[in-house]
């Protein structure tokens, strides 16, 4: 089937707030809808969902976004080949590609709808890297086949079991030969679903302890997926 793409009506986002991000020793500033509950509720989202199955998740900052985050911050990317290029799955707000960003990486925002595409590429541009971005459109259930990238990141990607198959497809087609995929999952059920699939197609994974949360407040444990294929 074609790729179908989404664009959240910018009505639907009544207000937005900026939010300080403490990732590390890194401070990031985050601009959001300041109520993801008024997006979800809003006439438009209840067609999406109903034509498509479509929830725009991507108003919330998500704590596995900040697992992925810290794991991006950590990683010795002195040691990849240079240049480092990333995608980003499902960017929603674009913490971790910013992230990347502030460790001089190159990085492709991504996701299924255009309107999280312009809160991430602002952001991107809010924490002062106007370029060394681009934005791409994509739905993962049909993954595109004119670009593979030695590195590819992803957070929370699996609320639904009905999202694995896709996502395992999806690595196939964008993650380069001895590529490496990080993935941060709250350690939602389907993730043990995803690991086992990507198991069976050949691809090494490393499961790494997480946690993340805004400082003085609620901790969320959850999973970095590192995942290798060595085709």
């Amino acid at each position: 089937m074609p790729p179908r793409f989404h664009c959240t009506p910018p009505e639907a986002v009544a207000e937005t707030v900026r939010e300080t991000v403490y990732v590390g020793d890194y401070t990031f500033r985050i601009d959001r809808p300041a109520d993801s509950d008024r997006v979800l509720d809003h006439p438009w989202v209840r067609s999406a969902y109903a034509a498509d199955g479509y929830v725009p998740y991507w108003p919330t900052l998500w704590p596995s976004a900040r697992m992925l985050a810290k794991a991006v911050l950590r990683e010795p990317w002195e040691t990849y080949p240079q240049p480092v290029r990333v995608l980003e799955i499902g960017c929603g707000l674009g913490l971790a590609g910013v992230a990347c960003l502030a460790r001089g990486l190159q990085v492709t925002f991504s996701d299924v709808d255009e309107t999280a595409l312009t809160y991430a590429a602002a952001n991107a541009r809010l924490n002062g890297y106007p370029e060394g971005f681009r934005t791409r459109l994509l739905d993962f259930r049909c993954p595109p086949v004119d670009a593979k990238y030695p590195v590819v990141i992803g957070s929370d990607l699996m609320y639904e079991e009905r999202l694995v198959n896709p996502l395992v497809r999806l690595l196939e087609a964008v993650l380069a030969p001895g590529g490496v995929c990080l993935i941060a999952d709250p350690d939602r059920l389907p993730a043990r679903v995803f690991r086992w699939k990507l198991q069976e197609v050949g691809y090494d994974v490393v499961s790494d302890f997480a946690r993340a949360g805004e400082p003085g407040g609620e901790r969320t444990k959850g999973t970095i997926y590192r995942i290798r294929w060595n085709g």
